[in-house]
């Protein structure tokens, strides 16, 4: 059989552009080999540089079609794989021990379903292909273990009497002021000792080698959040607000805190963004419509996704067993996966911590 020209195949592969980052697999640096055999057998390696598990199977299909169009080409076997990174952060703090990466959860104030949307974020990363665990932040009302279905009063392990295992959740490493004290307990702190307690929460915290660690921050724009911004060596915030105009007012400040303390923002993801009748179907802007679009654009970042105001999403979150892994299928959990890609695809282009964990690879196809 006569050879396939190299050149064929490659322009075959070319003709698939990544979806998040609008580049070609070439372009990406994700073809890790591409080769024929004598038969015409194509064999090509994909490694994507975030987590990809629900795209994997369309790349496949759409490339190995590719090349199966090329002349003497019999058959294409495509492999998918993802190769996450440490990025590098803007200050000189030292990372910490198990983790790759670090994205902060916030919010300008209260009531816009932060919590809710970093619950489902870490879930929807962890669905992608990535290791995953979340820190609940919020020492003044700290509600991530009622969400992850941890039952009440069940603690930690400890070891040396220093460190703590993180507790286990629907695939997620999480530990939380609330794994540590009763849901009775308030928190009379003053900020130096919330954010001490943050601190000891994050470094005496046995994580096995995460990729991401979502870190749902208390609301607000204060001292404890510059203290943690300061302290905490997070690769970028996600900022999340409601379409209304007050929630929006705070959502700026969020986003002008973190780029004071040199924080880079990921993007913005816009909560209750739509009412949808659950008995007629019928689509209300409750809070103001495309809010969260025009922050985005006023301060050059990305609008990773809407969620619709949606009583499932409270009552599955209010038991234990938040959208993403109670409906996978659902539109909402299609909404959450596609948010933690853009946030996994965005990290992705940002540099390179060389001197952090190693990066591991992982298959992601099914």
């Amino acid at each position: 059989m006569t050879q396939i020209p190299q050149k064929a195949l490659e322009d075959a592969v070319r003709e698939y552009r990544d979806p998040y980052l609008n580049k070609d697999l070439f372009e990406l640096g994700a073809v890790k080999n591409l080769t024929a055999d004598e038969q015409g057998n194509v064999t090509l390696m994909v490694e994507l540089p975030y987590p990809s598990k629900g795209i994997a199977g369309g790349l496949k299909q759409i490339v190995a079609n590719a090349i199966e169009f090329v002349d003497g080409v019999e058959s294409a076997e495509v492999h998918v794989a993802q190769k996450i990174h440490a990025c590098k952060i803007n200050k000189d703090i030292a990372s910490v021990p198990g983790v790759k990466n670090i994205i902060a959860v916030a919010s300008g104030k209260g009531g816009v379903g932060k919590s809710t949307t970093a619950v489902n974020l870490a879930l929807a990363l962890h669905a992608e292909g990535a290791r995953v665990g979340i820190l609940d932040a919020d020492i003044y009302g700290p509600s991530i273990g009622m969400m992850l279905g941890v039952p009440e009063g069940k603690r930690p392990d400890v070891r040396e009497n220093k460190y703590f295992v993180p507790m286990q959740a629907h695939g997620l490493q999480a530990n939380s002021m609330a794994f540590v004290t009763t849901d009775k307990t308030p928190m009379a702190w003053r900020g130096p000792m919330v954010s001490g307690a943050v601190m000891q929460l994050l470094q005496q915290t046995l994580w096995d080698e995460l990729d991401y660690l979502v870190v749902d921050m208390p609301p607000g724009t204060g001292d404890i959040q510059l203290t943690l911004g300061q302290k905490v060596p997070v690769t970028g915030t996600v900022i999340v607000t409601t379409p209304q105009d007050i929630a929006l007012l705070d959502g700026k400040k969020g986003i002008e805190m973190f780029r004071k303390v040199d924080i880079p923002v990921i993007g913005v993801i816009e909560n209750m963004s739509v009412h949808i009748c659950s008995n007629c179907g019928h689509e209300e802007h409750l809070f103001g419509c495309e809010g969260g679009a025009r922050i985005a654009e006023e301060y050059d970042t990305t609008l990773l996704g809407q969620l619709p105001l949606h009583m499932t999403i409270r009552e599955q979150t209010d038991s234990g067993s938040p959208t993403v892994v109670a409906e996978p299928d659902s539109e909402v959990a299609r909404r959450y996966r596609d948010i933690a890609r853009r946030v996994g695809a965005e990290l992705s282009t940002r540099e390179r911590n060389l001197g952090g964990t190693i990066s591991s690879v992982s298959v992601v196809e099914p």
